[in-house]
């Protein structure tokens, strides 16, 4: 969107991003919290969950898995069997149902991973086969270090590409009304993204236009077959998470926008800095991306209400998306727009897993 200056109430009033007319410009960001059921449906309490966040301008589901490959942690989502679409697609009339929005974030965690949530327990896959210096939970053992993955061959990507087409379709099928790709993070497309992680010589790896190369045809593709105005793409351009690192970050992330600005997406949503941490933790002209992409750009990490409210008034963004304090806060856009204090995360409550409502669908809306 053309950069504009706006009403300082402007992050309370609606906007249209691509296909999606909003009702607000907050954004609840995905928050992966393990609770998926078997068969990795979403169950009843997901549905409660999403449903009370529904006065959200957007909802962002947790990431979700587009094949068994692209498994990395414990209890999270899928969104490529008939079990798992009809799982989502209570969530989805739920949300409507409350007049909400909500698009499903799709991913491949790629060395994000563990043999153990692969298929036949095979080796993860990777752009190169360099381990991860992270760790998943396995139930029944605790966290352990991710599977040294394997390479994909180039033979193999194409089939990768089509997994996201195909989850594009089914997350209409399930009544999103659109999806995010998950370009962020150090999984599978940003790990192709990085020199630290991505050492291959084939036409995925070397040059910025090669390593860039599985993102764009996977954006693509799924632009292709929902319309681009129904896609999102999330970036992490700093951020050292999941052991990403990136030598020169700037060119390759220009690079990336000009490209995605091509297809006619709905918004790019730019983690700023280190994902949940320092948002200044290594130098990055985040202004300059902006200035290439003619979509909603949607920031993210550590916003406040002053914060946000200053970067939609002044056009700098379009749409600002909070993490944890959604999770403490169904009815969070309400209470900032009353000035309504925030709750605090339960202390005996797990961020991820848990059993039951606790910690989950019992945070109190405010009275």
């Amino acid at each position: 969107m053309t950069q504009e200056i706006r009403s300082a109430d402007a992050l309370f009033q609606p906007v249209k991003i691509g296909d999606i007319p909003l009702a607000n410009r907050i954004v609840m960001a995905p928050l992966t919290r393990n609770r998926a059921e078997a068969g990795n449906v979403p169950g009843p309490l997901t549905v409660e969950y999403y449903a009370q966040r529904a006065g959200a301008g957007l909802i962002i589901t947790e990431a979700t898995q587009i094949s068994a490959q692209a498994q990395g942690y414990y209890a999270t989502p899928g969104l490529h069997t008939a079990e798992q679409v009809a799982g989502w697609k209570k969530v989805t009339d739920a949300v409507h149902a409350k007049g909400g929005k909500i698009v499903v974030q799709i991913w491949h965690t790629g060395r994000m991973s563990h043999s153990a949530f692969q298929p036949g327990e095979q080796a993860p896959v990777a752009p190169s086969a360099i381990r991860a210096e992270a760790k998943t939970f396995i139930p029944g053992i605790g966290y352990t270090d991710t599977s040294v993955p394997r390479a994909l061959e180039t033979s193999e990507i194409a089939g990768i590409v089509d997994d996201f087409r195909q989850t594009a379709r089914r997350a209409i099928e399930a009544g999103f009304d659109g999806i995010e790709i998950h370009g962020a993070h150090g999984y599978l497309l940003d790990a192709f993204l990085r020199d630290g992680s991505n050492k291959r010589t084939d036409i995925y790896g070397g040059s910025i236009e090669n390593r860039a190369r599985f993102l764009i045809e996977a954006v693509t593709a799924a632009a292709q077959e929902i319309g681009g105005g129904k896609v999102g793409v999330r970036l992490s351009p700093v951020s050292p998470v999941n052991d990403s690192s990136e030598s020169n970050p700037q060119p390759l992330f220009e690079y990336v926008v000009r490209q995605l600005n091509t297809l006619g997406l709905a918004y790019i949503h730019v983690v700023e800095g280190h994902t949940g941490g320092p948002r200044d933790n290594a130098p990055f002209d985040y202004a300059a991306l902006h200035k290439l992409f003619d979509g909603a750009w949607m920031v993210n990490n550590g916003y406040d209400l002053q914060m946000a409210k200053d970067v939609i008034s002044s056009g700098k963004a379009d749409l600002v998306s909070f993490g944890r304090a959604y999770i403490s806060n169904p009815d969070l856009a309400q209470r900032l727009q009353k000035g309504i204090s925030l709750s605090p995360l339960f202390e005996d409550a797990p961020l991820y897993g848990g059993v039951g409502a606790h910690g989950y669908t019992d945070y109190p809306a405010a009275s």
